[in-house]
């Protein structure tokens, strides 16, 4: 089965991902008030368990969509190795909340207080079921860092307005020359040519040129921010391109037009 494909014109991994993140949480959190609180055991402990086992099926789903997805557009190792955890973390804790409920559903059968392998058991959900909840808030959080992080600028706090008005200029604005412009740095221009030899020595990953489909891109900054991984992008420092962004982004509006803000010029 193609976990990859799209749904309303979104791959189904980040929509599969929403559910994970909301439902697992929100299921461990429900079982700790249900250890906590006898009463409410018997009265939502079932439906609980129910909203757990939605999670953590949509988190196998997630998983492999996420393996499918990954393929294609690169690999965020921190939410893939989070990502590929919880699925088994959230079985583990359906597992044992069941154990427990069933425990717990015993005890009141007989008319008792809850024996020491119910308290045991509830002790230990309590302790699984918080660090689902650790594990599912890392899941989510590293998802939306791949995604946006690097993305969304930072507000810039208004200017503060002071009530000494300015000094009136009397003195005729000084008009820099074009040639003042900073020579060093190469992204000062888009329309500058470059040889595939100049390219060549841009090859590191403080300093990383790439040219594809006939323009050249300055990559320094996108290392860190791509999300599948700085591995991704360091090959192609000082090389041609063209074929491995086009293996991977053919096609992908959204990427061709991220790689056009790193372009400092065309290749001779």
């Amino acid at each position: 089965m193609d976990f990859s494909q799209y749904l309303g014109g979104l791959p189904l991994h980040p929509l599969v991902v929403h559910f994970v993140v909301v439902l697992v949480p929100v299921a461990a959190l429900g079982l700790i008030l249900l250890v906590l609180v006898r009463g409410w055991a018997d009265k939502y402990g079932w439906l609980t368990l129910l909203v757990l086992a939605v999670g953590t099926g949509a988190a196998f789903v997630a998983r492999q969509s996420g393996e499918d997805l990954a393929a294609q557009i690169g690999r965020p190792e921190t939410h893939a190795t989070w990502g590929t955890v919880l699925p088994f973390v959230s079985a583990g804790l359906l597992v044992l909340a069941l154990a427990w409920l069933l425990l717990h559903k015993a005890d009141r059968r007989a008319d008792r207080k809850r024996s020491r392998g119910t308290v045991v058991t509830g002790l230990v959900t309590v302790v699984l079921a918080l660090a689902t909840i650790a594990v599912a808030v890392v899941v989510g959080d590293s998802g939306a860092q791949a995604v946006w992080g690097g993305r969304v600028a930072t507000p810039v706090p208004p200017a503060t307005v002071t009530s000494t008005p300015a000094a009136p200029v009397t003195t005729p604005a000084t008009v820099v020359s074009p040639s003042a412009t900073p020579s060093g740095t190469a992204s000062a221009t888009t329309s500058s040519t470059f040889t595939m030899a100049e390219v060549a020595k841009h090859n590191s990953a403080t300093d990383c040129w790439a040219a594809i489909g006939g323009s050249v891109y300055d990559l320094t900054t996108w290392i860190n921010q791509h999300p599948g991984g700085a591995d991704h992008i360091l090959p192609l420092c000082g090389t041609d391109g063209t074929s491995a962004f086009n293996a991977q982004h053919s096609g992908d509006g959204q990427a061709t037009g991220q790689l056009a803000e790193f372009k400092i010029g065309t290749l001779s």
